[in-house]
């Protein structure tokens, strides 16, 4: 069985991780030929555990990972428009884009976690005011990369005003870093993605649910004269993978997680199911799987896919 989707590896530092363990494993995923490194962007764990030691900065984490490797794309699925200002998130991006040669990607979200903007006293408005928020950020960030050198970017938003901004520094990649939409909304989800993305993830659902959301977003490039095949679709996905059914359980152990979910709502089993699970997800339009690694500090588990999955994966 041979089948065409890109995979990288998708992290959740919130949950509990020192820098030195997400290097290594960005390293061992650049190493095994994934195609990406991406991580959440949360202040706060989410379930059991209190996250020690503590959130690492999602945007601080790249600018190092931009240093620390060579290849591997990196990126956020998602970053939240309630924790950044689009001015300074255009130039940080700009500014790690530069520092990896040219290989970050900005996914943007509107925010959900209503604990952690608690938490760490961050505003959390309205769900139609964080996508208001939302739409205008994309429409900025977008705006200021792609204003041309020597001219000056102006926005009047209700959230956000920029007056004749210089619109610097420009990121490496033009006309700009790939920006990834995502989520499960039924309107606005497609409509901006449609509107802004080069990429549209749908989290953690089922093959059916992608195929649906995925046609919606199709439905919106056609409503806004956009080629549909000019947006990338993708999942995220938990990964939890054994060479045998013994080092499978354990690794369900691991991450607290059942053997049997797992198999229903991930990639998880033997590496031929795993394979299995996508090749259901690329013929629902998926071209790209994010796979949630839980267990950080198991690099093999990455090695056993990249041996005995990914080759199933043209």
């Amino acid at each position: 069985m041979k089948i065409r989707m890109e995979l990288r590896i998708f992290t959740e530092p919130q949950q509990g991780a020192r820098y030195d363990q997400l290097l290594a494993v960005a390293r061992t995923a650049e190493a095994a030929g994934f195609g990406a490194f991406f991580r959440s962007d949360h202040y706060l764990s989410m379930g059991e555990g209190d996250g020690s030691p503590g959130p690492t900065d999602a945007w601080t984490t790249l600018a190092g990972l931009a240093r620390d490797t060579e290849r591997i794309r990196l990126g956020t699925l998602l970053s939240a428009a309630t924790f950044r200002l689009p001015g300074p998130l255009a130039i940080t991006v700009a500014q790690v884009d530069a520092m990896s040669g040219g290989r970050v990607e900005l996914g943007l979200g509107a925010g959900w976690y209503e604990e952690e903007h608690r938490a760490y006293g961050i505003p959390f408005p309205s769900v139609e005011e964080r996508f208001d928020r939302l739409e205008e950020q994309l429409g900025i960030v977008l705006g200021l990369w792609s204003t041309p050198e020597g001219e000056t970017f102006s926005f009047a938003g209700r959230h956000y005003v920029l007056n004749e901004s210089p619109a610097l520094p420009k990121p490496v990649q033009r006309p700009h870093p790939p920006v990834v939409v995502g989520g499960h909304g039924r309107r606005r989800t497609p409509e901006l993605a449609a509107r802004y993305a080069d990429e549209f993830n749908v989290p953690f659902a089922s093959v059916e649910a992608c195929g649906r959301q995925f046609e919606r977003v199709r439905e919106a490039c056609g409503t806004v004269g956009r080629d549909p095949d000019s947006i990338t679709c993708s999942v995220a996905l938990v990964l939890c993978c054994g060479e045998d059914e013994g080092e499978f359980e354990r690794r369900a152990a691991r991450i607290r997680r059942q053997p049997g979910e797992l198999r229903e709502h991930g990639a998880a089993g033997l590496p031929l199911e795993v394979a299995e699970t996508l090749e259901a997800y690329r013929v629902a339009g998926a071209e790209r799987a994010y796979l949630q690694v839980l267990d950080l500090t198991d690099l093999e588990h990455l090695r056993l896919v990249a041996e005995e999955v990914a080759p199933e994966v043209s």
